[in-house]
Protein backbone atom coordinates (compact mmCIF):
# COMPACT_ATOMS: atom_id res chain seq x y z
CA UNK A 1 0.00 0.00 0.00
CA UNK A 2 1.12 3.49 -0.80
CA UNK A 3 0.79 4.81 2.76
CA UNK A 4 2.66 1.93 4.37
CA UNK A 5 5.94 2.99 6.01
CA UNK A 6 9.14 2.00 4.26
CA UNK A 7 10.39 0.54 7.54
CA UNK A 8 8.20 -0.90 10.29
CA UNK A 9 9.66 -2.25 13.54
CA UNK A 10 7.41 -3.83 16.13
CA UNK A 11 8.54 -5.15 19.51
CA UNK A 12 12.15 -5.45 18.36
CA UNK A 13 14.55 -7.01 20.86
CA UNK A 14 18.23 -7.93 20.61
CA UNK A 15 20.03 -10.02 23.24
CA UNK A 16 23.70 -10.98 23.00
CA UNK A 17 24.78 -14.13 24.86
CA UNK A 18 28.43 -14.38 25.90
CA UNK A 19 29.83 -16.69 28.59
CA UNK A 20 26.36 -17.21 30.05
CA UNK A 21 25.88 -13.44 30.35
CA UNK A 22 22.88 -11.85 28.68
CA UNK A 23 23.37 -8.36 27.29
CA UNK A 24 20.12 -6.69 26.33
CA UNK A 25 21.18 -4.35 23.52
CA UNK A 26 17.66 -3.45 22.36
CA UNK A 27 14.30 -3.86 24.08
CA UNK A 28 10.76 -3.32 22.76
CA UNK A 29 11.63 -1.03 19.86
CA UNK A 30 8.63 0.26 17.89
CA UNK A 31 9.56 2.50 14.96
CA UNK A 32 8.19 3.50 11.57
CA UNK A 33 10.23 5.34 8.94
CA UNK A 34 8.26 6.83 6.08
CA UNK A 35 9.45 7.06 2.48
CA UNK A 36 11.34 10.30 1.97
CA UNK A 37 11.91 10.87 5.70
CA UNK A 38 15.21 11.88 7.34
CA UNK A 39 15.47 10.26 10.77
CA UNK A 40 18.34 10.53 13.24
CA UNK A 41 19.03 7.93 15.93
CA UNK A 42 20.76 9.61 18.86
CA UNK A 43 21.94 8.62 22.30
CA UNK A 44 25.04 8.01 24.45
CA UNK A 45 27.70 5.42 23.64
CA UNK A 46 26.50 1.88 24.27
CA UNK A 47 22.81 2.72 24.07
CA UNK A 48 22.16 0.42 21.10
CA UNK A 49 22.37 2.86 18.16
CA UNK A 50 24.77 0.81 16.06
CA UNK A 51 22.97 -2.43 16.89
CA UNK A 52 19.70 -0.94 15.68
CA UNK A 53 21.33 0.35 12.50
CA UNK A 54 22.88 -3.09 11.85
CA UNK A 55 19.43 -4.69 12.11
CA UNK A 56 17.90 -2.04 9.85
CA UNK A 57 20.64 -2.76 7.30
CA UNK A 58 20.12 -6.55 7.51
CA UNK A 59 23.64 -7.02 8.84
CA UNK A 60 22.18 -8.56 12.00
CA UNK A 61 18.90 -10.18 13.05
CA UNK A 62 16.68 -9.36 16.03
CA UNK A 63 16.21 -11.86 18.85
CA UNK A 64 12.49 -11.09 18.87
CA UNK A 65 10.04 -8.83 17.08
CA UNK A 66 8.97 -7.95 13.56
CA UNK A 67 10.80 -5.99 10.87
CA UNK A 68 9.15 -5.08 7.57
CA UNK A 69 11.22 -3.38 4.86
CA UNK A 70 9.45 -2.06 1.78
CA UNK A 71 6.48 -4.35 2.40
CA UNK A 72 8.52 -7.52 3.04
CA UNK A 73 9.03 -9.26 6.38
CA UNK A 74 12.80 -9.55 6.76
CA UNK A 75 13.47 -10.28 10.45
CA UNK A 76 13.93 -14.04 10.08
CA UNK A 77 15.38 -14.46 6.60
CA UNK A 78 18.48 -16.58 6.10
CA UNK A 79 21.86 -15.04 5.34
CA UNK A 80 21.63 -15.36 1.55
CA UNK A 81 18.16 -13.81 1.36
CA UNK A 82 19.22 -10.92 3.62
CA UNK A 83 22.28 -10.31 1.44
CA UNK A 84 20.16 -10.13 -1.74
CA UNK A 85 17.71 -7.66 -0.23
CA UNK A 86 20.48 -5.62 1.39
CA UNK A 87 22.24 -5.23 -1.95
CA UNK A 88 19.08 -3.89 -3.61
CA UNK A 89 17.34 -1.97 -0.85
CA UNK A 90 20.04 -0.51 1.43
CA UNK A 91 22.87 1.95 0.89
CA UNK A 92 25.49 2.17 3.66
CA UNK A 93 27.63 5.17 4.60
CA UNK A 94 30.21 4.26 7.25
CA UNK A 95 32.27 6.42 9.60
CA UNK A 96 35.51 4.89 8.28
CA UNK A 97 34.59 5.24 4.56
CA UNK A 98 35.47 1.56 3.86
CA UNK A 99 36.85 2.29 0.40
CA UNK A 100 39.14 -0.28 -1.22
CA UNK A 101 42.59 1.24 -1.51
CA UNK A 102 43.76 -0.46 -4.71
CA UNK A 103 40.58 0.40 -6.64
CA UNK A 104 39.97 3.77 -8.24
CA UNK A 105 37.12 6.03 -7.16
CA UNK A 106 35.08 4.83 -10.12
CA UNK A 107 35.81 1.16 -9.40
CA UNK A 108 34.83 1.58 -5.73
CA UNK A 109 31.44 2.95 -6.74
CA UNK A 110 30.93 0.39 -9.50
CA UNK A 111 31.90 -2.70 -7.45
CA UNK A 112 28.61 -3.23 -5.52
CA UNK A 113 26.71 -3.00 -8.82
CA UNK A 114 28.55 -6.04 -10.20
CA UNK A 115 26.51 -8.18 -7.78
CA UNK A 116 23.27 -6.91 -9.31
CA UNK A 117 23.61 -8.61 -12.68
CA UNK A 118 23.83 -5.28 -14.51
CA UNK A 119 25.49 -4.85 -17.87
CA UNK A 120 28.84 -3.06 -17.93
CA UNK A 121 27.19 -0.12 -19.72
CA UNK A 122 24.53 0.26 -17.03
CA UNK A 123 27.11 -0.04 -14.23
CA UNK A 124 29.23 2.71 -15.78
CA UNK A 125 26.23 4.99 -16.18
CA UNK A 126 25.05 4.44 -12.60
CA UNK A 127 28.55 5.00 -11.18
CA UNK A 128 29.11 8.19 -13.17
CA UNK A 129 25.68 9.57 -12.21
CA UNK A 130 26.34 8.89 -8.52
CA UNK A 131 29.79 10.54 -8.64
CA UNK A 132 28.35 13.57 -10.42
CA UNK A 133 25.66 13.87 -7.75
CA UNK A 134 28.26 14.13 -4.97
CA UNK A 135 30.61 16.37 -6.96
CA UNK A 136 33.38 13.81 -7.42
CA UNK A 137 33.13 12.94 -11.14
CA UNK A 138 36.38 14.82 -11.77
CA UNK A 139 38.23 12.40 -9.46
CA UNK A 140 36.94 9.10 -10.85
CA UNK A 141 40.42 7.84 -11.83
CA UNK A 142 42.03 8.76 -8.52
CA UNK A 143 42.69 6.33 -5.68
CA UNK A 144 41.38 6.80 -2.12
CA UNK A 145 44.88 7.66 -0.85
CA UNK A 146 44.91 10.66 -3.21
CA UNK A 147 41.76 12.12 -1.65
CA UNK A 148 41.04 14.08 1.51
CA UNK A 149 38.82 12.58 4.19
CA UNK A 150 35.88 14.67 3.05
CA UNK A 151 36.36 13.58 -0.55
CA UNK A 152 36.59 9.92 0.50
CA UNK A 153 33.29 10.23 2.35
CA UNK A 154 31.69 11.79 -0.73
CA UNK A 155 32.84 8.77 -2.73
CA UNK A 156 31.38 6.52 -0.03
CA UNK A 157 28.06 8.37 -0.39
CA UNK A 158 28.24 7.88 -4.17
CA UNK A 159 28.84 4.15 -3.67
CA UNK A 160 25.74 4.00 -1.46
CA UNK A 161 23.69 5.90 -4.05
CA UNK A 162 24.79 3.84 -7.06
CA UNK A 163 22.32 1.04 -6.48
CA UNK A 164 19.41 3.48 -6.04
CA UNK A 165 18.50 1.99 -2.66
CA UNK A 166 15.22 2.45 -0.82
CA UNK A 167 17.06 3.83 2.21
CA UNK A 168 20.47 5.28 3.07
CA UNK A 169 21.87 4.20 6.44
CA UNK A 170 24.60 6.50 7.73
CA UNK A 171 26.61 5.40 10.78
CA UNK A 172 28.39 8.45 12.25
CA UNK A 173 29.16 9.71 8.71
CA UNK A 174 31.07 12.74 10.03
CA UNK A 175 32.90 10.91 12.84
CA UNK A 176 36.31 10.85 11.10
CA UNK A 177 36.06 14.32 9.58
CA UNK A 178 37.03 17.80 10.77
CA UNK A 179 34.23 20.29 11.28
CA UNK A 180 34.48 21.82 7.79
CA UNK A 181 34.35 18.48 5.97
CA UNK A 182 31.71 17.23 8.38
CA UNK A 183 29.51 20.21 7.57
CA UNK A 184 30.02 19.60 3.83
CA UNK A 185 29.00 15.94 4.07
CA UNK A 186 25.94 16.84 6.15
CA UNK A 187 24.98 19.46 3.57
CA UNK A 188 25.25 16.75 0.90
CA UNK A 189 22.95 14.42 2.88
CA UNK A 190 20.49 17.28 3.39
CA UNK A 191 20.43 17.94 -0.35
CA UNK A 192 19.89 14.25 -1.11
CA UNK A 193 16.98 14.22 1.31
CA UNK A 194 15.44 17.26 -0.38
CA UNK A 195 15.66 15.34 -3.65
CA UNK A 196 13.62 12.51 -2.13
CA UNK A 197 16.11 10.17 -0.44
CA UNK A 198 15.07 8.31 2.71
CA UNK A 199 17.87 8.58 5.29
CA UNK A 200 18.42 7.06 8.73
CA UNK A 201 21.54 8.39 10.44
CA UNK A 202 23.28 7.58 13.71
CA UNK A 203 25.16 10.48 15.26
CA UNK A 204 26.24 11.75 18.67
CA UNK A 205 26.57 15.34 17.41
CA UNK A 206 23.44 17.39 18.24
CA UNK A 207 24.26 19.92 15.50
CA UNK A 208 24.02 17.23 12.85
CA UNK A 209 21.06 15.51 14.49
CA UNK A 210 19.11 18.74 14.00
CA UNK A 211 19.54 18.39 10.23
CA UNK A 212 17.06 15.50 10.33
CA UNK A 213 13.27 15.82 10.45
CA UNK A 214 12.92 13.58 13.47
CA UNK A 215 15.25 12.47 16.26
CA UNK A 216 14.77 9.09 17.93
CA UNK A 217 16.55 9.00 21.29
CA UNK A 218 17.80 5.67 22.63
CA UNK A 219 18.85 5.04 26.21
CA UNK A 220 19.91 1.63 27.55
CA UNK A 221 18.50 -0.07 24.47
CA UNK A 222 15.07 1.50 24.73
CA UNK A 223 13.41 4.36 22.90
CA UNK A 224 13.47 7.22 25.40
CA UNK A 225 11.67 9.80 23.26
CA UNK A 226 11.08 10.97 19.74
CA UNK A 227 11.15 14.63 18.82
CA UNK A 228 10.85 16.77 15.74
CA UNK A 229 14.17 18.26 14.65
CA UNK A 230 14.90 21.56 12.95
CA UNK A 231 15.76 19.98 9.59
Amino acid sequence: MKNEPLIHLEGLKKVFLTDEIETHALADIHLDIQRGEFVCIAGPSGCGKSTLLAILGLLDTPSEGHYTLNGQAVANLDHAARARIRNREVGFIFQSFNLIGDLTVFENVELPLTYRGMTATERKQRAKEALEKVGMAHRLNHYPSQLSGGQQQRVAVARALGGKPSILLADEPTGNLDSKNGDAVMQLLTELHREGATICMVTHDPRFADRAQRIVHLFDGKMAETQAANG
